[in-house]
């Protein structure tokens, strides 16, 4: 009998793009794909550990696919399972913990999904980490945008990041395979493809045919460019990382979406030390405006981090108006959680979890009042809109500068790049908008 399996995703979107790989390898081995939620004979999830209410979430999704159905045999991959394996193994009904090094050999380890009564964890030390396992967005994914993994693991260090632990240092893959497993996504029909990874903007490639020849993300851009795609979008990338040719080739082609999310993490210069940045406030407002004036209509996401070790009331007072005068589209707002084994950890200076709690609803209330005003001063413009599915007599797309857009029912929309005029923005959630025939 056909065994089914049901595979979730939590954290970034190279998790996504992972997790995607995995359910491709399940469905070409033959089994059925489930949607997660919908009992099924094999449970996957591939976790994050950015944060403690991560780890929480993981634990508590185990136990909830495990009440509903306790013969599932589940396999817990990712982050959190590299970095806290026996935590993971230690929740009865758990089958299987693989680390970063194993995730893609997963059909070597799971013998033949039989449960056992205990769990077995398979994790190399991180420093043994060193092969890339590509992953992209499969034809049994029903994302109209496809996750493209160019690079993995990061060397930067930053005091309150784990990544570096759970995923090893910064390495990428080969151009070619990057080329061919882009043309993969395409002619598996989507219209968007989005680059991702740790540290995407350090991607960096070397090849050594006699003459060496190096490769950066501006060249696999370029290359990118290239092919028959509508769009194509970087996920996220470091502020030091986004050079005058990088925002040039996005000005200029038609396929670069006019959107970049670019982490800040605090706005104040001591807190931005003690978090080990690569950059100052001035270099990271320097940057915003550069592209305000290069790239029009650009929308720019920024994440932001409240209640670091030794962040005072002024601190973040300087955060808040630093984001209050930036120009930017909206925020991504984390509360500081401690994480074991980072620099950040032995510092002094704890913030009370309720003044983190606070400080970030501040924050957040301002995203929304950014966003709004974003929005709002789109209203009236012409965008294309990639269109996404159906939902309650309506059906919701993003423009290239990830506006949002809310229209009437149709799918012969669905997965389709389309002219609209913005009419209103509703609520800050999204834009109205009327289809040009």
């Amino acid at each position: 009998m056909q065994k089914s399996v049901s595979l979730h995703t939590l954290g970034c979107k190279l998790n996504y793009s992972e997790t995607s790989t995995l359910s491709g390898e399940f469905n070409k081995k033959g089994f059925k794909i489930a949607d997660y939620g919908e009992k099924s004979d094999i449970f996957v999830l591939n976790t994050c550990t950015v944060t403690d209410n991560a780890d929480k979430e993981c634990r508590q999704i185990i136990r909830s696919v495990l009440h509903k159905n306790p013969d599932t045999y589940v396999i817990i991959t990712g982050c959190y399972a590299q970095l806290r394996p026996n935590e993971i193994a230690s929740i009865l009904g758990v089958d299987l913990v693989l680390g970063t090094n194993e995730k893609f050999k997963l059909f070597e380890y799971a013998d033949n999904f039989e449960k056992k009564s205990f769990s077995c964890v398979f994790t190399s030390p991180i420093n043994e980490v060193t092969d890339f396992d590509y992953a992209y967005s499969s034809d049994v994914d029903s994302r109209t945008r496809a996750f493209l993994k160019i690079q993995d693991g990061c060397d930067y260090n930053c005091s309150f990041c784990t990544i570096p632990l759970a995923r090893g240092g910064s390495r990428s893959l080969a151009i070619n395979k990057v080329i061919e497993n882009a043309q993969k996504i395409i002619d598996n029909g989507y219209r968007e493809i989005v680059l991702t990874g740790v540290n995407t903007g350090d991607y960096n490639y070397t090849i050594n045919n006699g003459t060496v020849k190096k490769y950066k993300l501006i060249d696999v851009l370029y290359e990118l460019d290239e092919l028959d795609v509508k769009r194509i979008r970087i996920s996220s990338i470091e502020p030091n990382l986004l050079t005058d040719e990088i925002i040039q080739l996005t000005k200029s082609s038609g396929k670069f979406c006019n959107h970049f999310h670019i982490p800040l993490q605090s706005g104040d210069m001591s807190v931005l030390k003690m978090m080990r940045r690569r950059y100052n406030t001035t270099q990271y407002s320097e940057l915003i405006q550069k592209l305000i004036e290069e790239i029009p209509g650009i929308g720019i996401g920024v994440d932001v981090i409240v209640g670091f070790p030794g962040e005072t009331d002024e601190n973040f007072e300087n955060t808040w108006k630093f984001l209050d005068e930036l120009k930017v589209s909206y925020l991504h707002v984390f509360s500081y959680s401690e994480r074991k084994d980072t620099f950040a950890v032995t510092l002094p200076g704890n913030v009370d979890i309720t003044k983190r709690k606070k400080r970030s609803k501040i924050l957040r209330e301002l995203s929304l009042k950014k966003k709004a005003a974003f929005y709002s001063k789109n209203i009236g413009n012409t965008e294309n809109v990639l269109f996404e599915t159906v939902k309650n007599g309506s059906i919701f797309g993003f423009t290239g500068n990830y506006i949002k857009v809310k229209t009437e029912a149709n799918k012969d929309y669905e997965n389709k790049i389309i002219k609209v005029i913005l009419t209103g923005n509703d609520s800050y959630n999204y834009c109205s908008g009327n289809i040009i025939n």
